[in-house]
């Protein structure tokens, strides 16, 4: 009998280290960000799981299906979007913890095409003929109702004048890599996507950059959503580091904050 009572308490030691404190400690975070941010977020993320031991789980897409999809209660401890207006959709949506919200990163949009193109460098200024320039191929760009990308592409060509007739060989995608994938197969003529997509994506060339004042500021907006675990603060406190703030610019962003050490 106590030889079976002792196998009892051998049994529930084993079972009782399964919940040990050293398995509590197997934390991670949960972090929806822009499609056009994943080279760069991969490295700075892999940064911090190496400096803390938190496991981070990212998902990038659209901000525009990222921000609804937080709004209909996804598990999402970090929001990264690539414009304010999705942003704002989610704080206005309680979705949000408003106090955390911080303009981290700028950016630049290009005008792209396949890298064997025929077409080579092109001003991009007032009365730019980009319908006559893809000729009867397609303009790649995210979603112009929906897609930062896309949104900020339309401001500038509306601005430039050139949207209405290039309207029509629009082929828009469902995210800036989407849109990126596109042009790198050769299935569009050109596309338009942030800098920073076309600098790590060797199947495309830029051929012109955007006017910065064409469109309005291409601003990356961070946050704790409404649920966030605790160690959300501590990840946003290391994006606004000085070592994010090395890979983010590596990438061709612009940091938009003072660097913490």
């Amino acid at each position: 009998m106590h030889r079976l009572a002792g196998l009892f308490v051998t049994l529930a030691i084993l079972c009782g280290s399964a919940f040990s404190p050293a398995s509590a400690q197997d934390k991670s975070l949960t972090v929806f960000a822009a499609a056009s941010m994943k080279n760069a977020l991969d490295d700075i993320d892999a940064a911090y799981t190496a400096k803390t031991g938190v496991k981070i789980i990212a998902s990038y897409t659209a901000s525009s299906a990222l921000a609804k999809q937080i709004e209909q209660g996804a598990p999402a401890d970090v929001f990264m979007s690539a414009d304010t207006d999705w942003m704002d959709y989610a704080v206005n949506r309680k979705a949000i913890n408003a106090p955390s919200r911080v303009n981290l990163l700028g950016n630049s949009i290009v005008l792209i095409a396949p890298k064997d193109s025929s077409i080579d460098r092109v001003i991009i200024g007032q009365g730019f003929d980009l319908a006559k320039l893809a000729g009867n191929g397609k303009i790649a760009t995210g979603d112009v109702n929906a897609v930062p990308v896309g949104k900020y592409a339309r401001a500038a060509l509306e601005k430039l004048g050139a949207w209405q007739a290039a309207e029509p060989k629009f082929a828009m995608a469902e995210s800036v890599r989407a849109a990126l994938t596109l042009v790198a197969r050769g299935e569009a003529a050109l596309g338009i996507v942030y800098s920073t997509d076309a600098r790590i994506e060797p199947g495309v060339k830029i051929v012109g950059t955007f006017p910065a004042d064409s469109h309005p500021p291409i601003i990356y907006p961070v946050a704790a959503t409404a649920t966030a675990k605790p160690e959300a603060i501590s990840y946003l406190g290391f994006l606004r580091s000085s070592a994010a703030k090395a890979i983010f610019e590596k990438y061709g962003f612009s940091f938009l904050v003072s660097p913490t050490t």
